[in-house]
């Protein structure tokens, strides 16, 4: 059932399941909420998308997306499951044990056709002059960004990756269900530049290609179809080669084009991205939250750049994305445009973003004249309806009263037309069943919060070397504990040697972001002091027990040798103890 978990984990938001039961805030690049296993007036309940974990400080639960389910609906992992699955639309009967090692034998094949063709490509455009002219000349790409991309050329025969990849072992109809070959089962693309479609993981699932010579007759780009791997309303091109440049920058810059990504990759302005040949979805933008709650849009600023704009701004109120747009310069119809004349003009022009709802009523106030009262009525039933789309009541007054300025209208008059529509009510939050508001604190979870802040701040890490292996008894944190004592690079994601512990590193992660994320490296360093210091009292604390109930037994048994030991290191013990509480 592992292919089965993982394709109902990858069709879900964990913050949309979770958000039925809890109802959650954003805070910063995770959301918040009241705890539902406890009676707490203060938020401490963390859902992090980008993790896809969440983890509620009042008791020290935490987990993925089906041990949440299993906790509110009091269900084992299968009945979570298979309500997850029903929601996500996901057939398990098609990942019975037979199933799901045919589909994943099948993806498997599909991306060793995609590696190599990528590869093939890539080949291909060495060898051909034309080509060659085309990519570094013409478009001005440098040697390293096409390797970065895997940019190929696809040879201009019909048959030529056909021919290749049958010689590799693969048959007509796996080559069809890739999407690498046309009705008549020779190539998709031929004589063309060839930009591979990456997932988040940098595997390629597709194509995107661009013909050399404009044809009137041929589409200047054709792209995969949707297949097995590759689904254009959710793909997100560049997003392996820009994610931790999202993280740095702490926002995303969205063009259309994909050739927009690779020119300004190649330009050192990394944190670029595209939902090319698609208008953007709910799931473009919540694969892009999970790395940073802002968004910069460069779409054009044409009848159809306006629309996908008005489109976007709801979807990106229901995600938690705060947008702002991008104006390039007049004399530029793209990025790739402006990067070639001078990229200090394009990083400008990301820096100088406005406010999404600010830019729209900006378009609709220049193409409505308003001095009279049918531009005035055309105008702000275009404007009021984009201000509905707000939630946050008090941004949709700051925009009434923009409205107000523009047309010289009253604030009444706004006001009662915007109340003409309806407003749709919150839906009621999923119960949470009884068993699982019992829960109880555990007494050691400072042990993770003295991990988390070692895990982040590779400066307090001298300090876990005053802990010896007795003094902790869980092994998730035993494990945890011995990597960053023999490890000092700071932990972002959970490396190889911790993966069999995932869960719980994704959680102390969770607990180090929300927790010390902001705190100073001076304060950071004191509260792993603090939190040495109590482990090493509680464990003297406990071994003070041990001695106390050993003697008790030694002098039952008149054993006066034994106790008199006893007593002594009993004594010694004693004296340390108060010392540790300092």
């Amino acid at each position: 059932m592992q292919d089965a978990k993982e394709e109902v984990r990858a069709r879900l938001n964990i913050e949309d399941v979770i958000g039925e039961y809890v109802q959650l805030k954003r805070a910063g690049r995770n959301f918040k909420g009241l705890s539902p296993f406890s009676g707490e007036k203060t938020p401490s309940f963390y859902v992090s998308p980008e993790k896809n974990i969440w983890h509620d400080f009042s008791s020290n639960k935490g987990g993925d997306v089906f041990s949440f389910v299993m906790e509110v609906e009091g269900v084992d992992f299968r009945g979570a499951l298979e309500q997850l699955a029903k929601r996500a639309n996901v057939d398990l009967s098609v990942y019975s044990s037979k199933g799901s090692q045919e589909i994943a034998k099948r993806k498997k094949r599909l991306l060793e056709a995609h590696d190599l063709a990528a590869t093939y490509y890539q080949r291909s455009l060495i060898q051909n002059q034309h080509a060659v002219e085309y990519v570094f000349k013409k478009r001005g790409l440098s040697k390293e960004i096409v390797q970065e991309f895997r940019i190929g050329y696809a040879p201009s025969s019909g048959d030529a990756l056909v021919a290749f990849l049958t010689k590799k072992g693969f048959t007509k109809q796996e080559l069809a269900q890739a999407g690498l070959t046309n009705r008549y089962g020779g190539d998709m693309f031929r004589g063309r530049m060839t930009v591979p479609l990456m997932d988040g993981a940098g595997q390629v699932i597709g194509f995107t290609a661009r013909i050399l010579v404009d044809d009137p007759k041929a589409p200047k780009y054709l792209n995969t179809p949707q297949t097995l791997l590759y689904d254009k309303g959710r793909h997100v091109f560049g997003l392996s080669q820009a994610k931790e440049a999202i993280r740095g920058a702490d926002y995303t810059v969205i063009v259309e084009g994909n050739l927009d990504v690779v020119s300004s990759h190649q330009a050192g302005v990394k944190q670029v991205v595209a939902t090319a040949g698609t208008a953007m979805t709910e799931h473009h933008l919540k694969a892009l939250v999970r790395l940073s709650p802002q968004v910069r849009l460069a779409f054009d600023g044409d009848a159809a750049g306006l629309a996908a704009t008005e489109r976007a701004i709801p979807i990106a109120q229901s995600v938690g994305i705060d947008m702002t747009i991008i104006t390039l310069p007049e004399e530029f119809k793209d990025p790739d445009e402006v990067i070639q004349k001078d990229v200090a003009l394009w990083q400008h022009a990301i820096e100088a973003a406005e406010p999404v709802v600010d830019w729209v009523l900006k378009q609709y106030s220049l193409r409505e004249n308003l001095t009279t009262a049918a531009g005035k009525r055309n105008f702000t039933t275009a404007a009021l309806t984009v201000v509905r789309s707000l939630q946050d009541p008090v941004e949709q007054e700051h925009y009434v009263q923009k409205i107000a300025e523009y047309t010289g209208s009253s604030l009444q008059a706004l006001n009662d037309k915007l109340a003409g529509v309806e407003t749709t009510a919150e839906a009621p939050l999923k119960p949470v069943v009884d068993s699982a508001k019992q829960a109880q604190p555990d007494a050691q979870s400072y042990q993770d919060n003295l991990l988390a802040v070692a895990a982040i701040d590779v400066a307090t890490r001298e300090l876990l070397d005053e802990i010896t292996d007795d003094m902790i008894q869980d092994e998730f944190r035993k494990t945890l504990l011995e990597y960053l004592k023999t490890n000092k690079d700071t932990l972002n994601d959970v490396p190889s040697p911790l993966q069999n512990i995932e869960t719980y590193v994704k959680i102390v992660l969770l607990k180090a972001d929300a927790r010390y994320g902001q705190w100073s490296d001076k304060d950071r360093y004191f509260e792993a002091a603090r939190l040495v210091r109590q482990l090493i009292t509680e464990h003297k604390q406990i071994k003070k027990n041990q001695l106390t109930d050993q003697l008790r037994a030694a002098e039952a048994d008149e054993d006066d040798e034994k106790a008199r030991t006893i007593r002594q290191q009993l004594n010694e013990l004693i004296k340390e103890i108060p010392r540790a509480k300092k």
